[in-house]
């Protein structure tokens, strides 16, 4: 069978037609992200505020700084027993190089860990559809509730197998409320909360909001399109498959089967930060 390739989509002796991006220029000795210079950047921008740049083109300002901190900070880790913390784990104790390891841990992301960012936006938004059609947001609250309520099924962004009070999602609506970001989206997710603690038993179990939907919510208002909900929680879980990845290589055998429901905890003891201000 004769091989097909791909025809050229510029004619024979004409130079290829040229593509365009809009990140980052790179000239010798300099290097600009968005149009700032990389090295300039260095020690006068946090992370959180780097990646808000290269995501949304513009420098936060100090208060989105702040928040885009904190939701970088909220899903960092959450002990041995996701699915993408178990994944890292299991390539780690084969010997496989520490990429590998991650690269499993970021494979095992999916539509029931760290993919309900995205889903939880696109269902916000079908309830601020219905705001804007004249309804009040807690019309729109119960509308969207019935649906789910109908299949038995959780709204995305709601409920968690192991807290009955997500404490990262309360802690994002508390400064989301404190530097004044609190917006549509977050209003909106606030209200369905309420009716669905009114609607527990229809559902069999209490179901607040966890910390994909406060993320999702606080995403919205910040202007992130769905796809770049999800992509904060894989940047912000990276450092904890890591991690996880390095500690499963250096304190536990090879070859090992890895139980989580076997794990005991024997780091620090619960402890204070220091006052930076």
């Amino acid at each position: 069978m004769p091989i097909t390739r791909p025809k050229s989509r510029a004619p024979l002796g004409t130079e290829p037609e040229r593509w365009q991006t809009a990140l980052t220029s790179i000239e010798p000795n300099k290097i600009l992200i968005r149009g700032y210079p990389l090295d300039e950047m260095m020690g006068r921008l946090s992370f959180a505020d780097a990646v808000y740049l290269l995501l949304m083109g513009e420098l936060p300002t100090p208060a989105i700084g702040r928040m885009m901190n904190a939701v970088l900070v909220s899903s960092l880790d959450h002990g041995v027993a996701p699915p993408s913390t178990l994944a890292a784990r299991n390539v780690a104790t084969s010997g496989a190089p520490l990429k590998d390891c991650v690269a499993a841990g970021v494979l095992a992301f999916g539509p029931r860990h760290g993919g309900d960012i995205e889903s939880c936006m696109r269902f916000l938004d079908t309830g601020l559809s219905l705001v804007r059609s004249g309804r009040s947001l807690q019309q729109a609250a119960e509308a969207v509730v019935e649906e789910y309520e109908k299949g038995r099924e959780a709204p995305p962004g709601f409920g968690h197998r192991f807290h009955t009070r997500d404490p990262r999602a309360a802690r994002l609506f508390q400064m989301a409320l404190e530097l004044e970001l609190e917006g549509e989206h977050v209003r909106l997710i606030r209200v369905i909360e309420r009716e669905l603690s009114g609607r527990s038993e229809a559902f069999g179990r209490p179901l607040p909001v966890n910390v994909d939907g406060a993320i999702a919510a606080i995403s919205a208002d910040l202007g992130f399109a769905y796809e770049l909900g999800n992509a904060v929680f894989l940047i912000s879980r990276l450092p904890g498959l890591i991690a996880h990845a390095h500690e499963e290589r250096t304190r536990q055998a090879p070859l090992r089967q890895i139980d989580p429901k076997d794990h005991d905890y024997d780091g620090s003891a619960q402890r204070r930060l220091p006052d930076r201000r």
